[in-house]
Protein backbone atom coordinates (compact mmCIF):
# COMPACT_ATOMS: atom_id res chain seq x y z
CA UNK A 1 0.00 0.00 0.00
CA UNK A 2 1.43 3.55 -1.11
CA UNK A 3 1.21 6.74 0.80
CA UNK A 4 -0.05 9.17 -2.34
CA UNK A 5 -0.49 12.47 -0.45
CA UNK A 6 -0.56 13.78 3.40
CA UNK A 7 -2.89 16.83 4.64
CA UNK A 8 -2.51 17.60 7.96
CA UNK A 9 -3.61 20.53 10.47
CA UNK A 10 -2.52 20.92 13.62
CA UNK A 11 -1.08 24.27 15.33
CA UNK A 12 1.54 25.41 13.71
CA UNK A 13 -0.90 25.51 10.57
CA UNK A 14 -2.20 23.81 7.58
CA UNK A 15 -0.73 20.92 5.19
CA UNK A 16 3.06 19.53 5.09
CA UNK A 17 5.04 21.80 4.00
CA UNK A 18 3.85 23.77 7.82
CA UNK A 19 4.81 20.14 9.14
CA UNK A 20 7.89 20.48 7.33
CA UNK A 21 9.17 23.49 8.71
CA UNK A 22 8.09 22.82 12.21
CA UNK A 23 10.36 19.13 11.77
CA UNK A 24 13.03 21.52 11.07
CA UNK A 25 12.14 24.36 13.41
CA UNK A 26 12.07 21.91 16.65
CA UNK A 27 10.44 22.44 19.41
CA UNK A 28 8.54 25.87 20.56
CA UNK A 29 6.61 26.42 23.56
CA UNK A 30 2.66 25.94 23.85
CA UNK A 31 -0.11 28.09 24.65
CA UNK A 32 -0.92 28.80 27.75
CA UNK A 33 -4.97 28.71 28.23
CA UNK A 34 -6.75 30.04 31.33
CA UNK A 35 -8.21 27.14 33.67
CA UNK A 36 -12.32 27.31 34.03
CA UNK A 37 -13.11 28.60 37.04
CA UNK A 38 -9.56 29.33 38.34
CA UNK A 39 -8.96 32.83 36.85
CA UNK A 40 -5.25 32.78 39.12
CA UNK A 41 -4.37 29.32 36.79
CA UNK A 42 -2.90 28.27 33.29
CA UNK A 43 -2.37 24.82 31.33
CA UNK A 44 -0.38 24.40 28.27
CA UNK A 45 -1.69 22.82 24.84
CA UNK A 46 -1.00 22.29 21.21
CA UNK A 47 -4.24 23.93 19.79
CA UNK A 48 -5.45 24.79 16.20
CA UNK A 49 -6.26 27.93 14.53
CA UNK A 50 -8.36 28.38 11.03
CA UNK A 51 -6.93 32.11 11.14
CA UNK A 52 -4.20 30.89 8.93
CA UNK A 53 -6.01 28.96 6.21
CA UNK A 54 -5.11 30.61 2.98
CA UNK A 55 -8.31 29.51 1.24
CA UNK A 56 -11.44 29.63 3.31
CA UNK A 57 -14.03 28.23 0.61
CA UNK A 58 -14.16 25.16 2.27
CA UNK A 59 -14.93 26.69 5.78
CA UNK A 60 -17.41 28.32 4.48
CA UNK A 61 -19.35 25.29 3.41
CA UNK A 62 -19.64 23.57 6.49
CA UNK A 63 -20.17 26.82 8.98
CA UNK A 64 -22.41 25.00 10.85
CA UNK A 65 -19.46 22.02 11.36
CA UNK A 66 -17.77 22.13 14.78
CA UNK A 67 -14.13 22.19 15.05
CA UNK A 68 -13.04 18.30 15.20
CA UNK A 69 -15.05 18.03 11.44
CA UNK A 70 -13.70 21.05 10.35
CA UNK A 71 -9.94 19.86 10.69
CA UNK A 72 -11.10 16.30 9.76
CA UNK A 73 -12.31 18.19 6.48
CA UNK A 74 -9.42 20.37 5.79
CA UNK A 75 -6.92 17.74 6.77
CA UNK A 76 -8.61 15.34 4.06
CA UNK A 77 -9.02 17.98 1.23
CA UNK A 78 -5.11 18.92 1.67
CA UNK A 79 -4.61 14.93 1.70
CA UNK A 80 -5.77 15.02 -2.12
CA UNK A 81 -4.43 18.32 -3.04
CA UNK A 82 -1.03 17.25 -2.04
CA UNK A 83 -0.90 14.56 -3.93
CA UNK A 84 -1.60 15.98 -7.34
CA UNK A 85 -4.68 13.10 -8.11
CA UNK A 86 -8.05 14.00 -10.05
CA UNK A 87 -10.25 11.97 -7.68
CA UNK A 88 -13.36 12.54 -9.75
CA UNK A 89 -15.37 9.55 -10.35
CA UNK A 90 -13.18 7.50 -9.11
CA UNK A 91 -13.73 4.99 -5.87
CA UNK A 92 -12.66 6.67 -3.00
CA UNK A 93 -12.98 5.24 0.01
CA UNK A 94 -12.81 7.47 4.10
CA UNK A 95 -11.59 5.64 7.12
CA UNK A 96 -11.60 8.47 10.05
CA UNK A 97 -9.76 7.25 12.97
CA UNK A 98 -10.79 8.75 16.50
CA UNK A 99 -9.85 8.29 20.23
CA UNK A 100 -12.57 10.69 21.42
CA UNK A 101 -14.85 11.71 18.84
CA UNK A 102 -16.51 14.81 18.93
CA UNK A 103 -16.65 15.18 23.07
CA UNK A 104 -16.71 19.00 23.23
CA UNK A 105 -19.96 18.81 20.78
CA UNK A 106 -21.29 16.27 23.40
CA UNK A 107 -20.71 17.89 25.95
CA UNK A 108 -21.67 21.49 25.24
CA UNK A 109 -25.45 19.49 24.18
CA UNK A 110 -25.42 18.11 27.78
CA UNK A 111 -24.91 21.65 28.76
CA UNK A 112 -27.59 22.39 26.43
CA UNK A 113 -29.99 19.72 27.53
CA UNK A 114 -29.58 21.29 31.14
CA UNK A 115 -29.82 24.58 30.24
CA UNK A 116 -32.87 24.68 27.72
CA UNK A 117 -34.33 21.01 28.58
CA UNK A 118 -34.81 18.14 25.43
CA UNK A 119 -36.84 20.37 24.01
CA UNK A 120 -35.04 23.73 23.40
CA UNK A 121 -31.50 21.84 22.85
CA UNK A 122 -29.83 22.87 19.44
CA UNK A 123 -30.22 20.37 17.00
CA UNK A 124 -27.32 21.02 15.36
CA UNK A 125 -25.31 20.62 18.30
CA UNK A 126 -27.22 17.25 18.43
CA UNK A 127 -25.95 16.15 14.74
CA UNK A 128 -22.30 17.26 15.27
CA UNK A 129 -22.00 15.12 18.23
CA UNK A 130 -22.30 12.15 16.25
CA UNK A 131 -19.11 10.54 16.22
CA UNK A 132 -19.62 9.73 12.20
CA UNK A 133 -20.92 13.51 11.63
CA UNK A 134 -16.68 14.55 10.75
CA UNK A 135 -16.23 11.80 7.75
CA UNK A 136 -19.99 13.18 6.97
CA UNK A 137 -18.59 16.04 6.45
CA UNK A 138 -15.66 14.97 4.26
CA UNK A 139 -17.69 13.14 2.22
CA UNK A 140 -20.29 15.66 1.47
CA UNK A 141 -18.11 18.92 1.49
CA UNK A 142 -15.79 16.73 -1.43
CA UNK A 143 -18.37 14.87 -3.39
CA UNK A 144 -16.73 11.14 -1.86
CA UNK A 145 -19.67 8.79 -2.51
CA UNK A 146 -17.34 5.74 -1.71
CA UNK A 147 -17.28 3.53 1.39
CA UNK A 148 -17.22 5.89 4.74
CA UNK A 149 -16.50 4.72 8.41
CA UNK A 150 -15.01 5.56 11.38
CA UNK A 151 -12.85 4.02 13.80
CA UNK A 152 -13.19 4.93 17.31
CA UNK A 153 -11.05 3.78 20.58
CA UNK A 154 -8.57 4.93 22.74
CA UNK A 155 -5.55 3.41 21.49
CA UNK A 156 -4.44 2.12 17.76
CA UNK A 157 -7.35 3.71 16.26
CA UNK A 158 -5.23 5.03 13.61
CA UNK A 159 -3.32 1.65 12.91
CA UNK A 160 -6.74 -0.37 12.83
CA UNK A 161 -7.97 2.71 10.39
CA UNK A 162 -4.67 1.95 8.50
CA UNK A 163 -5.29 -1.60 8.28
CA UNK A 164 -8.61 -1.35 7.06
CA UNK A 165 -7.91 0.38 4.40
CA UNK A 166 -5.70 -1.96 3.36
CA UNK A 167 -8.07 -4.40 3.53
CA UNK A 168 -10.11 -1.82 1.17
CA UNK A 169 -7.44 -1.95 -1.31
CA UNK A 170 -6.80 -5.47 -1.36
CA UNK A 171 -10.21 -6.63 -1.93
CA UNK A 172 -10.87 -3.63 -5.02
CA UNK A 173 -13.35 -2.05 -3.19
CA UNK A 174 -11.50 1.60 -3.78
CA UNK A 175 -9.21 2.45 -6.11
CA UNK A 176 -8.02 5.56 -3.51
CA UNK A 177 -8.72 5.66 0.49
CA UNK A 178 -8.38 8.42 2.52
CA UNK A 179 -7.20 7.46 6.29
CA UNK A 180 -7.28 9.83 8.83
CA UNK A 181 -6.94 10.81 12.35
CA UNK A 182 -8.63 13.42 14.27
CA UNK A 183 -8.92 14.84 17.97
CA UNK A 184 -10.19 18.08 19.72
CA UNK A 185 -8.82 19.63 23.21
CA UNK A 186 -11.54 20.79 25.34
CA UNK A 187 -11.30 21.30 28.79
CA UNK A 188 -12.46 18.22 30.00
CA UNK A 189 -10.03 16.58 28.39
CA UNK A 190 -7.59 19.21 29.98
CA UNK A 191 -9.23 18.61 33.45
CA UNK A 192 -8.94 15.05 32.87
CA UNK A 193 -5.24 14.71 31.86
CA UNK A 194 -3.99 16.95 34.76
CA UNK A 195 -5.96 14.32 37.01
CA UNK A 196 -4.72 11.31 35.65
CA UNK A 197 -1.54 12.18 33.48
CA UNK A 198 1.78 13.92 34.37
CA UNK A 199 1.34 17.81 32.70
CA UNK A 200 4.89 19.03 31.82
CA UNK A 201 5.41 21.71 33.84
CA UNK A 202 7.38 23.92 31.37
CA UNK A 203 5.43 22.65 28.38
CA UNK A 204 7.83 20.66 27.36
CA UNK A 205 7.33 16.81 26.33
CA UNK A 206 10.52 14.49 27.12
CA UNK A 207 9.11 11.67 25.11
CA UNK A 208 12.60 9.63 25.94
CA UNK A 209 12.41 10.37 30.14
CA UNK A 210 9.41 7.63 29.89
CA UNK A 211 8.75 7.87 33.93
CA UNK A 212 7.43 10.09 35.45
CA UNK A 213 5.61 11.03 31.39
CA UNK A 214 5.90 14.77 29.84
CA UNK A 215 2.29 15.67 28.83
CA UNK A 216 0.94 18.32 27.22
CA UNK A 217 -2.74 18.28 25.26
CA UNK A 218 -3.12 18.80 22.17
CA UNK A 219 -5.29 18.71 18.52
CA UNK A 220 -5.31 18.53 15.10
CA UNK A 221 -6.13 15.92 12.10
CA UNK A 222 -3.76 13.97 9.59
CA UNK A 223 -4.86 11.98 6.62
CA UNK A 224 -2.96 10.41 4.13
CA UNK A 225 -4.41 9.36 0.36
CA UNK A 226 -3.32 5.22 0.71
CA UNK A 227 -3.60 3.48 -2.89
CA UNK A 228 -2.15 0.39 -4.82
CA UNK A 229 -1.69 2.25 -7.47
CA UNK A 230 1.87 3.87 -8.67
CA UNK A 231 1.10 7.30 -8.28
CA UNK A 232 3.32 10.25 -9.46
CA UNK A 233 4.00 11.99 -5.95
CA UNK A 234 3.99 9.38 -3.50
CA UNK A 235 5.42 9.26 -0.56
CA UNK A 236 6.61 5.66 0.52
CA UNK A 237 5.01 2.64 1.19
CA UNK A 238 3.58 0.65 3.95
CA UNK A 239 5.80 -2.52 4.25
CA UNK A 240 3.98 -4.54 7.00
CA UNK A 241 1.25 -3.25 9.97
CA UNK A 242 1.43 -5.34 13.08
CA UNK A 243 -1.29 -4.50 15.77
CA UNK A 244 -0.54 -6.05 19.26
CA UNK A 245 2.33 -8.12 18.33
CA UNK A 246 5.60 -7.79 16.02
CA UNK A 247 6.21 -11.26 14.97
CA UNK A 248 7.08 -12.19 11.49
CA UNK A 249 9.49 -9.50 10.61
CA UNK A 250 13.15 -9.00 11.86
CA UNK A 251 14.69 -7.05 9.09
CA UNK A 252 16.56 -3.88 10.49
CA UNK A 253 15.55 0.03 10.24
CA UNK A 254 17.39 2.86 9.72
CA UNK A 255 15.04 5.10 12.59
CA UNK A 256 12.60 4.04 14.99
CA UNK A 257 9.82 6.52 15.82
CA UNK A 258 8.33 6.01 18.58
CA UNK A 259 4.46 7.69 19.84
CA UNK A 260 5.78 7.74 24.00
CA UNK A 261 3.09 11.27 24.11
CA UNK A 262 2.64 11.33 27.57
CA UNK A 263 -0.55 9.98 27.14
CA UNK A 264 -0.01 6.87 29.68
CA UNK A 265 1.22 7.77 33.20
CA UNK A 266 4.37 5.32 32.90
CA UNK A 267 5.79 4.87 29.31
CA UNK A 268 8.68 2.85 30.12
CA UNK A 269 7.19 -0.01 27.92
CA UNK A 270 9.34 1.74 25.00
CA UNK A 271 12.58 1.18 26.12
CA UNK A 272 13.17 -2.29 25.89
CA UNK A 273 11.98 -2.01 22.09
CA UNK A 274 14.62 0.67 21.49
CA UNK A 275 18.10 -0.59 19.91
CA UNK A 276 21.86 0.42 20.46
CA UNK A 277 22.32 -0.08 16.59
CA UNK A 278 19.13 2.28 15.33
CA UNK A 279 18.70 5.91 15.94
CA UNK A 280 15.44 6.65 17.24
CA UNK A 281 12.84 10.07 17.56
CA UNK A 282 9.64 10.82 18.97
CA UNK A 283 7.97 13.91 17.23
CA UNK A 284 5.04 14.53 19.80
CA UNK A 285 6.87 17.49 21.05
CA UNK A 286 5.45 18.99 17.70
CA UNK A 287 1.61 18.66 17.85
CA UNK A 288 1.25 17.23 21.29
CA UNK A 289 0.00 14.84 23.56
CA UNK A 290 -2.82 13.16 21.13
CA UNK A 291 -4.31 9.56 21.34
CA UNK A 292 -4.18 9.69 17.29
CA UNK A 293 -0.30 11.33 17.25
CA UNK A 294 0.28 7.85 15.86
CA UNK A 295 -0.94 9.76 12.54
CA UNK A 296 2.20 12.60 12.59
CA UNK A 297 4.72 10.13 13.35
CA UNK A 298 3.88 8.15 10.67
CA UNK A 299 3.58 11.27 8.44
CA UNK A 300 6.68 12.30 9.62
CA UNK A 301 8.64 9.26 8.77
CA UNK A 302 7.09 9.19 4.92
CA UNK A 303 8.30 12.86 4.50
CA UNK A 304 11.17 11.72 5.56
CA UNK A 305 11.69 8.42 3.27
CA UNK A 306 10.56 10.59 0.15
CA UNK A 307 12.85 13.56 0.73
CA UNK A 308 15.86 11.31 1.90
CA UNK A 309 16.17 13.36 5.08
CA UNK A 310 16.94 12.59 8.13
CA UNK A 311 15.07 15.40 11.15
CA UNK A 312 16.45 14.97 14.55
CA UNK A 313 13.68 14.60 18.11
CA UNK A 314 12.93 17.83 18.96
CA UNK A 315 13.26 17.07 22.49
CA UNK A 316 16.84 15.84 23.34
CA UNK A 317 16.43 15.04 27.03
CA UNK A 318 18.32 11.95 27.68
CA UNK A 319 18.58 10.31 30.99
CA UNK A 320 19.18 6.81 29.93
CA UNK A 321 21.66 7.66 27.37
CA UNK A 322 19.68 6.33 24.14
CA UNK A 323 20.80 6.25 20.85
CA UNK A 324 18.30 9.39 19.33
CA UNK A 325 18.37 11.37 16.23
CA UNK A 326 20.21 14.53 17.11
CA UNK A 327 21.44 16.13 13.74
CA UNK A 328 19.37 16.68 10.26
CA UNK A 329 20.65 16.03 7.26
CA UNK A 330 20.56 14.14 4.12
CA UNK A 331 20.96 10.10 4.32
CA UNK A 332 20.05 6.97 2.25
CA UNK A 333 16.72 5.90 4.55
CA UNK A 334 15.62 2.70 3.32
CA UNK A 335 12.76 1.78 6.12
CA UNK A 336 11.21 3.48 9.11
CA UNK A 337 9.60 1.62 12.35
CA UNK A 338 6.78 3.58 13.83
CA UNK A 339 5.23 2.06 17.51
CA UNK A 340 2.75 3.05 19.77
CA UNK A 341 1.97 1.46 23.21
CA UNK A 342 -1.19 1.42 25.04
CA UNK A 343 -1.76 0.55 29.30
CA UNK A 344 -1.92 -2.83 28.71
CA UNK A 345 1.47 -3.53 27.09
CA UNK A 346 0.14 -4.21 23.76
CA UNK A 347 1.87 -2.57 20.54
CA UNK A 348 1.12 -1.33 16.78
CA UNK A 349 4.22 -1.11 14.61
CA UNK A 350 3.95 0.18 11.55
CA UNK A 351 6.74 -0.53 9.05
CA UNK A 352 7.27 2.06 5.74
CA UNK A 353 9.88 1.54 3.08
CA UNK A 354 11.58 3.84 0.56
CA UNK A 355 9.81 3.06 -3.37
Amino acid sequence: MNIAGIGMIFSRGLGIARFDNALQTGWLPPLEIPVPSHADRKRFAYLVSFDDVPDKTLLKKIRRADKLSKMAVLAAADAISDSGIDCTGKKLGIILATAFGAHVTTFDFLDGILDFGDAAVSPTTFSNSVHNAAASYIASSLDIQGPTLTVTQFRFSFQSALQLAQTWLLQKRCDYVLVGGVDQYGDVLGYVSEQKLHNAPDGKIKPFVFNPTCQVPGEGAVFLLASELQTQNRYCSVDALRLHDDYGRQDPDDLIIIDADGMMQDESAYRPLLSPDTPAAAYAPLFGSVMTGSAFNIAAGALMLKKQVYYPAPVLDNPLELNLLTESGTALIESIRCIGCNCSGDKATVYLKKL
